[in-house]
């Protein structure tokens, strides 16, 4: 029977049974039906269920309240089932309640293959094709979907799937502008941006398709008017490419006449800059799957179609790549003892002990130089600063073996004022000036290098790292066994500071370096919706992260795949 159903989420949820409309029931099984077509293919836990159908108050017996609705599906899907027979469309699985349909079946996943195939047709230069693709899926469109349910994981796939039809709708003006038709195109763009009124990109083609029609008061009067629009709600400019192509205008380029234009396309709509991090637009993950289709090859001179959001159905995990064998420069620590962490004052306490220190320097004449230098020597385990810090006490008792303290009024020879003032200056101000130097953050903005302590210390943590990913590739039950990229668990193994993506809870996120709550709170519930990530360039693809964001990560990050219950139970076992 899976065969002949029908399912349409994109507008007003319904479904059919070969012509024939099924009636799916109240809300609470129309939601629970769309998370299971969401995850269409891919079983559903019962909490994952709750937790989509009933975000802010769920259900105390939830189980049994998704298992009542469940039921009420089954009958609605599988009418001639009886009630003893296991259900074949929507069944119980180990992991979880499994709705098994063909993809074609469900028109989303439908509309993303069509924008795709589009896409790949605009790669290959042929724009009749690509222009037929997307009339067929933008047909599929009849309304905002999943309207009438709430929580983050409808809002982020309905946010997904309306950027997605935006990016088709900019991908088939700019198709027609490619192909000369700017005439018919003006009124279209002039309808699509009072939908979109901050995407820049339409407001380019509707600037160009203005000015190639022969209208460029009014191409320059669209500039004038989504300029005011930007300046009045968020204080900006428009962007550099919509500036150019407001100058070409002016001075009447004669190259925009051309069938394809050759500006640069915007590469996002103005409302991610307006706010960053920007609005989540990603699909949850696994919410409408589709087969893996190969991604085109991105067109350099339109990246605003490149950034388009991913497949809905995350590609294939792939294998972790072989590591090259490490030296044993710095052998794994034993289970038992775990090297406590170097110890690093946060910047203010830094700053205070400075300033203490060079007060104390100035106050005692440099006497005391070396007394402060050897507690940053302790401090930071640095033997370069316990040789200064001894070299600082010589020089001092130099001095005090100068001074003649049974005859302090006897005249002192020239030579000998001359080096004991010399001695007093090196241990007074230049001893001042050392202090100062040692704050921490000052010397590297001075420099642009980290002092040695720190600079060992990353490295460190680089080598642990290595190791840790050696560990894995070589023996993969050491990922359970020592809780590798899992810093929320009590472990004993320090693995340099490793997070496996695809299984930290989102307070972890939110401490990794470049990541803000919001996107570590995105990463998540695009992960639970569309399954792991296989590498850093698919996260950075399906959350929209900018370069910002994920280079501070490379070096962090583990994409594995996700662990068995076994492997789960091991890792909080231990």
């Amino acid at each position: 029977m899976s065969g002949q159903l029908r399912f349409e989420i994109l507008g007003p949820q319904r479904a059919w049974y070969a012509d024939q409309e099924i009636d799916l029931g109240p809300g609470k099984h129309r939601a629970v039906l769309a998370v299971l077509l969401l995850a269409a293919g891919r079983p559903v836990s019962t909490g994952q269920i709750v937790d989509a159908v009933w975000p802010e108050e769920p259900p105390a017996n939830g189980p049994n309240v998704v298992q009542k609705y469940v039921a009420g599906l089954r009958r609605v899907l599988e009418p001639d089932r009886s009630p003893r027979t296991p259900g074949q469309v929507l069944s119980l699985t180990d992991a979880g309640y499994l709705l098994r349909v063909d993809p074609e079946a469900v028109d989303a996943v439908r509309f993303e293959r069509g924008v795709q195939a589009a896409r790949q047709r605009h790669a290959s230069g042929l724009a009749e094709q690509a222009l037929s693709e997307l009339a067929t899926a933008l047909d599929l469109w009849h309304g905002e979907p999943f309207t009438g349910f709430t929580g983050p994981i409808f809002e982020a796939a309905r946010q997904r799937l309306v950027e997605l039809r935006a990016v088709a709708l900019e991908t088939r003006a700019e198709l027609r502008l490619d192909l000369g038709r700017h005439r018919e195109t003006v009124g279209e763009l002039v309808e699509l941006v009072a939908e979109f009124p901050v995407r820049e990109r339409l407001r380019h083609q509707l600037m160009l398709a203005l000015y190639r029609s022969g209208r460029q008061a009014e191409a320059l009067a669209a500039y004038r008017e989504f300029g005011d629009l930007l300046r009045e709600e968020y204080g900006i400019e428009p962007g550099e490419a919509l500036q150019e192509l407001h100058r070409r205008i002016l001075r009447s380029d004669p190259t925009l006449v051309v069938a394809k234009p050759t500006e640069p396309e915007i590469p996002r709509p103005v409302a991610a800059m307006v706010r960053e991090p920007a609005t989540p637009v990603v699909a949850p993950a696994g919410l409408v799957p589709t087969p893996p289709a190969p991604a085109p090859a991105p067109a350099p001179a339109s990246p605003a179609v490149v950034s388009a959001p991913p497949p809905l159905l995350p590609p294939p995990l792939l294998p972790l790549p072989p590591l090259l064998p490490l030296p044993p420069l710095l052998p794994p620590p034993p289970a038992t003892a775990r090297k406590p962490a170097r110890r690093q004052a946060p910047y203010w306490a830094s700053r205070t002990v400075t300033i203490l220190g060079t007060v104390l320097v100035l106050l005692s004449f440099g006497c005391l130089t070396w007394l402060v230098i050897l507690a940053y020597a302790v401090w930071r385990r640095s033997w370069r600063l316990a040789v200064a810090g001894v070299g600082y006490l010589a020089l001092v008792v130099v001095e005090v073996t100068m001074l003649d303290m049974e005859n302090p009024d006897a005249e002192v020879p020239g030579p000998e004022a001359v080096t004991f003032l010399g001695l007093a200056v090196i241990t007074w101000l230049a001893g001042a000036v050392h202090v100062v130097l040692l704050s921490r953050g000052l010397w590297e903005a001075i420099t642009g290098r980290p002092d040695s302590a720190r600079g060992r210390a990353d490295e460190e943590r680089r080598i642990r790292r290595e190791h840790a990913r050696y560990l894995l590739y070589h023996y993969p039950a050491a990922r359970a066994e020592l809780g590798l990229g899992r810093p929320e668990l009590a472990r004993t193994f320090d693995d340099g500071g490793l997070v496996d993506i695809n299984a930290v809870p989102e307070q972890v996120l939110a401490t990794l370096p470049g990541l803000t709550p919001e996107q570590g709170r995105q990463i998540v519930v695009d992960r639970w919706l569309r399954g792991p990530y296989a590498s850093m360039e698919e996260l950075a693809a399906r959350c929209l992260l900018p370069p910002s964001a994920t280079e501070p990560l490379r070096d962090l990050l583990l994409f594995l795949p996700p662990a068995s219950r076994s492997d789960e139970a091991r890792m909080h076992g231990s």
